[in-house]
């Protein structure tokens, strides 16, 4: 949730498809669709090379008025999930655009619901299978100023009507029509909801029926521990009340129930009491089925933070706020791989069923393009970490063109449209190559189950090297993925005819053992095996990504992943 500056100087940082119930057969892992065919090209094509194919409708030659329709996913595991702040994206009715200065960071600056359905075409380009939008409740009609600047609800967590949709995003026939294309495209779409608290000077603490609902300041009735707290002066629901939480979750149902949404991402979740959430399980299966998800905003959160939710089951999966740092204290030299490579096999810990978000950049936290003072080469294998390993990755609107970004306000810049007439980006510069380069890992990661719900095992923490094995016994898909991060090129020697991972590690499937060479699908080059030994040199600051080739086909041309993924497992 967006906060103000006072509250960044305490905490550190800025702070259905229709018919899903039905088939969803658990919480998190069910699938809800058929196994798909799948990207079809992945491996074929060097870094920043045109990308391979995503979709199964429309070719770059066929009628652009035809969506593309990117390959569902099967489940929540195989999600990559797209995070847009609504009013920075896309302004597709100008009717609405009251209250618009695009001059100012705190200001609206025009994107709306409409916008972002007709620029859906650039999510499913992407190859992402799930959307999370911003709020779109009715927010206060006014602004704030202790940031220093005038700071108006733009970014949606500022209620002050749950009932009703703000003007300045749409109405809820747009809202629908938005879910409804989108589904069109094989993505689903999450809507984020706040049960916490409402907007500055709401009107509900000057309505005499619902002003005891609030803890707020001006009543001096805020509390200090977590579920009393007034979060950066915000007014405080009391849902601990029964009736102030139905009033809540009606709002929030009703809405997913009549437009048809695939979940909730839930605001604040640390600040609303452990027993709410569970009732609110319990509503969301009730009314919106078994296969409705819910990833939550716990601040702080990781395996450890989140187990509390989900052993009670009151959320899908929770925000891995600790991706971020150690991924790009890796990247910079600041701390041994074998740190990183520990983090990373801590991120193992998981209760089954559920899931891990991880991100490297958001509206809370400052951009990672920023953090890595512009470096692109950097950023790519930043990108490359987080499409390799376990959980779902989050994608920050903009990120994936080189949008720089910022601290606070200005990691909610505008989305970059380059040349295309789209408002408020139009003119801002686009790297085309970095996105392809996005385009390329999403069909690696979904081309490969070994990557999207494999166990990970480390492989090698040698100077400035980092390489680690994801593996997936259902499917036999095994997949090696190794990072220089250093200035120098460096070498690895792998034993195809011993156990990986530690002495008493698991042995190389029988393929990979008699394979006379292997495939690396980030650089399109195979690498030669002889009696099992396997070279592989990085050069500095790359990566490489190593899977088996294709069985039977004379070179990397070819489709790389010869087999289709099994259903995802119902949860515990």
């Amino acid at each position: 949730m967006p906060l103000s500056r006072s509250s960044w100087l305490a905490r550190g940082q800025w702070v259905p498809l229709s018919g899903v119930a039905a088939l969803v057969l658990a919480t998190v892992c069910a699938c809800g669709s058929a196994p798909r065919a799948g990207p079809s090209a992945e491996g074929t094509f060097a870094p920043s090379s045109p990308p391979p194919s995503l979709f199964s409708t429309r070719s770059d030659q066929a009628d652009s008025s035809v969506p593309l329709r990117v390959e569902p996913q099967s489940c929540w595991d195989e999600a990559v999930l797209y995070f847009v702040v609504l009013d920075r994206f896309a302004d597709g009715d100008r009717s609405n655009d009251r209250d618009v200065r695009r001059g100012t960071p705190g200001g609206f600056h025009g994107g709306d619901l409409q916008g972002l359905r007709r620029e859906l075409d650039e999510i499913a380009g992407l190859g992402a299978t799930a959307l999370w939008i911003t709020p779109v409740a009715q927010n206060i009609t006014g602004f704030v100023t202790g940031a220093g600047f005038p700071d108006w609800a733009y970014h949606g967590y500022w209620a002050d009507d749950v009932y009703r949709l703000d003007p300045r995003f749409g109405s809820e026939e747009d809202l629908r029509r938005l879910v409804d294309d989108a589904h069109a495209r094989g993505l689903r779409v999450l809507l984020d909801v706040v049960y916490n608290h409402v907007g500055y000077g709401s009107r509900y603490l000057s309505d005499p029926a619902t002003r005891a609902w609030l803890r707020s300041e001006d009543a001096g009735t805020c509390g200090r521990d977590d579920l009393t707290l007034c979060v950066a002066g915000l007014p405080d629901w009391r849902t601990e009340v029964p009736r102030v939480a139905d009033y809540l979750m009606d709002a929030h149902l009703g809405l997913a129930a009549r437009v048809g949404l695939d979940g909730f991402r839930l605001d604040t979740v640390k600040h609303v009491s452990h027993e709410v959430w569970q009732r609110h399980r319990q509503r969301v299966r009730s009314e919106l089925g078994d296969g409705f998800f819910l990833l939550g905003e716990v601040w702080g959160g990781s395996a450890q933070v989140l187990d509390p939710y989900f052993a009670a089951d009151e959320l899908d999966a929770g925000f891995d706020f600790t991706f971020q740092g150690n991924t790009l204290a890796f990247l910079q030299g600041r701390g041994r791989p074998v740190a990183f490579e520990h983090y990373l096999e801590t991120r193992q810990a998981v209760r089954t069923g559920y899931l891990l978000a991880h991100f490297l950049s958001s509206h809370d936290v400052p951009t990672a393009l920023y953090l890595l003072d512009g470096d692109l080469d950097l950023f790519r294998l930043a990108a490359l970490l987080q499409l390799t390993v376990r959980g779902i990755p989050v994608i920050y609107y903009g990120e994936e063109v080189g949008r720089l970004g910022g601290e606070w306000p200005e990691n909610r810049s505008d989305m970059p449209w380059g040349e295309r007439p789209v408002e408020p980006g139009e003119g801002l510069a686009r790297n085309e190559a970095l996105r392809a380069d996005y385009q390329r890992l999403i069909a690696l990661r979904r081309n490969h189950p070994a990557l999207w719900r494999g166990d990970h095992v480390g492989l090698k923490t040698e100077g400035d090297l980092l390489a680690f094995v994801r593996q997936d016994p259902e499917s036999d898909d095994l997949v090696v993925v190794a990072v220089n991060r250093g200035a120098e090129p460096v070498a690895m020697e792998l034993d195809l005819r011993q156990p990986f991972g530690a002495p008493d590690g698991d042995a190389w499937p029988d393929p990979w053992q008699a394979t006379t060479d292997v495939l690396d699908a980030w650089n399109r080059e195979r690498l030669p095996v002889a009696d099992g030994a396997l070279a592989v040199a990085l050069a500095p600051r790359s990566a490489r990504i190593l899977i088996l080739p294709p069985t039977g086909e004379p070179g990397p041309e070819s489709t790389i992943h010869d087999g289709e993924a099994e259903p995802c497992p119902a949860s515990d």
